[in-house]
């Protein structure tokens, strides 16, 4: 049976060779102040050592915090790591300077959501309370 005390565990990244994590600490703080679990991985984090973070932490959402215009490349691999480890019920989340253009590719590849600059805090969080998956314990 599912614990409906248990918290949503995030993990944020920040991948590639951006250098610029103020957004994503702000992300991180806010999630964790709405009473999430926050991994935060750092800086210049590839997406094997992402997918293999959150495959040890046991998250329920992966956040990437991308400025430098590497999502195109960077994103697809993280789905692909995704999905090699069976990690389908992960929720992949995209945020940074993301080209409306390149909204619609990213989600057919398998982002849930892409959060532009300025979107509110609490349409994030309200955005993951409601599309994370109950845990639950498989019955025999």
């Amino acid at each position: 049976m599912a614990d409906p005390n248990a918290k949503i565990r995030v993990l944020v990244a920040k991948p590639g060779l951006d250098g610029h994590d103020r957004g994503a600490k702000v992300i991180a703080r806010a999630l964790r102040d709405a009473g999430m679990e926050v991994i935060y991985t750092g800086l210049r984090q590839t997406p094997e050592m992402i997918v293999t973070a959150a495959l040890q932490e046991d998250v329920d959402v992966i956040g990437l915090s991308i400025l430098s215009g590497a999502h195109n490349a960077i994103v697809p691999r993280v789905n692909e790591l995704l999905k090699k480890n069976k990690m389908d019920d992960v929720l992949l989340l995209v945020g940074g300077i993301i080209p409306d253009v390149d909204v619609d590719n990213l989600k057919r590849t398998g982002v849930s959501a892409v959060f532009q600059p300025g979107t509110p805090m609490d349409d994030i969080i309200q955005f993951i309370r409601s599309s994370v998956k109950t845990r639950g314990v498989p019955t025999a």
